[in-house]
């Protein structure tokens, strides 16, 4: 089952269909700025479920931060832990450079 990942900058979220339907399979929720993309809420549709409808949603959102030269912060737990199972997206991850503590 083919899933398509379609990127709706106006509604800040990344959609995912699955076989061509118009019904939205799942989303993955974010806020921007120019440097960096914050990926703060990634849902599936319980039907959808082990379809690789997530994997999709994070892949095809990673690559175009790749693209854009955008940092990432993964407060999403679903995209945390599949970063941490894919080392060749942890480079995109936000490092913090403040210097302060406490």
């Amino acid at each position: 089952m083919p899933v398509e990942v379609s990127h709706v900058p106006e509604a800040k979220r990344y959609e995912a269909r699955v076989d061509g339907a118009s019904q939205v399979a799942g989303v993955a929720e974010y806020i921007r700025t120019t440097e960096l993309i914050a990926f703060v809420h990634t849902e599936v549709k319980a039907e959808y479920e082990g379809a690789g409808v997530g994997s999709a949603l994070v892949r095809t959102a990673l690559d175009e931060a790749r693209a854009a030269n955008l940092r990432v912060l993964a407060t999403c737990p679903f995209f945390a832990g599949w970063i941490s199972r894919h080392p060749e997206y942890q480079d995109l991850l936000y490092q913090s450079r403040s210097k302060v503590s406490d």
